[in-house]
This record gives C-alpha cells, structure tokens and sequence, in this order.
C-alpha cells in the first residue's frame, strides 16, 4: 500500500513533536522534527556568538552547517556538523531565539529544500509551522494541532521543570504568546492553518488521545492502519 505524507502544524507548545513521533511510530513512518532543524541553527548561532540580528552571520552558518536527523530506539537525534545537540537544542535559551532565526529568508529556504527531500519517498510524519501551507503542500494527510495557550504553557512549564530548568509558568505563559506573534505576523511562511487541514484542539487531550484521533482519521482517509 502506498505509503502516505502526513503533515502537523501548530503553534508553539501544542505537542506536535511528541504527538507526530508517536504517530510516526504506530505507523512504521519515518517522523522529522522541522522544529528541531531551525532549533539546530539556533544553536549554532549561539555556539558563534553572534545576535539575531546578524543576518549576513546567520545566512553564512546556513551555508557551512550539515544538520542530520536520526531516529534510533523511538527517540530523534540531531547532530550539528556530526556533533549531537538533541538535549542542548531544547535550552530555553534557544526557544527565545528560534523564531527570529527562523524568519531569515535563507535558513528557510535551506531547510525547505532538505525537508522536501526527506519527505519525498512518502511514508513521512512532518510537523512544524508551515509543512501543510509551504513545504508539503501536497500531503495527503494536514492536521492543524493547538491548544489554549494556557495548557500550552503549562504544558512547556512541566517539560523544562522535569528537565531540570528553574523557569517561572508567567514568564513560559508571555514568551509563548509572543511566539505566536512573530510566528502567525511573519513575512515569510506564516503560522497559519491550510484550507485543507483538519483542526484539532488537545486542550482537554492527552497525549494517547491526541495521537488516536490522528491515526482515525489516517484509517478513515487512506485506510493504512
């Protein structure tokens, strides 16, 4: 049977990693974490020293950086010029400048083109901001992933605490909302839900219920699993 191209978008904080990597499990699909990528330039940007507003810097570590995903045991590694950062790449630190390294024209291009070739075969779970709208418009599988920016927020609050970052719930509750901000007002690929992208809020969902729901729908659509 044909194997199939599931896209998830979401904002920030919606669980879609967790979720897509579930569903990429169930199904035997290969899942790529797009967050992770632009998370991995970040990091490099950081590691450099440089701001968020040195494009010219951040257009030059895009041409030189080799970004490598591998999934081993159910878990994505992701390596920076053949160095792991998977753990360092979630630092707070990084989510406060993610977005911003995101809106470089550059970088999105670049990772554009290298999602696209990774999801060419089929049988890939892709999430991020802008899969179903921008990078696999032609997925035949678009589901929109939300949640109230409160759960949202507790939800990312829980994560970094159980990982042992000192943060308080208000300041996640703010940066998430200007995250959303940057990512829904962006020139270039904005958040936004596609036209034929199913909605599906996990507000009051756990994580089994959320990752159910998709593969219902996967069942109802294309009948694979």
């Amino acid at each position: 049977m044909k194997k199939i191209i599931i896209a998830i978008d979401g904002p920030a904080g919606a669980g879609k990693s967790t979720v897509a990597q579930l569903v990429g499990q169930r199904l035997n699909y290969t899942y790529i974490d797009t967050g992770a990528m632009y998370r991995a330039i970040a990091w490099k940007v950081r590691e450099e020293g440089l701001t968020v507003n040195d494009t010219l810097g951040i257009i030059n570590i895009t041409k030189n950086i080799t970004i490598r995903l591998t999934y081993v045991d159910g878990k994505t590694k992701v390596f920076v010029n053949d160095y792991e950062v998977t753990a360092e790449i979630r630092d707070p630190s990084i989510s406060g400048i993610v977005s911003e390294v995101a809106q470089v024209a550059a970088v999105r291009v670049a990772m554009v083109g290298l999602q696209q070739v990774m999801a060419q075969q089929g049988g890939v779970v892709m999430d991020g901001r802008d899969i179903g709208t921008h990078v696999l418009p032609n997925a035949e599988i678009k589901i929109f992933l939300t949640a109230s920016i409160e759960e949202r927020a507790h939800r990312r609050w829980r994560e970094l605490k159980d990982k042992g970052f000192v943060v308080s719930l208000a300041e996640i509750t703010r940066d998430i909302a200007a995250r959303d901000k940057k990512d829904c007002e962006r020139e270039l690929s904005p958040l936004i839900q596609a036209p034929d992208a199913i909605l599906l809020d996990t507000t009051a969902m756990s994580i089994e219920q959320a990752v159910s729901a998709i593969l219902k729908i996967c069942e109802e659509r294309q009948n694979i699993v």
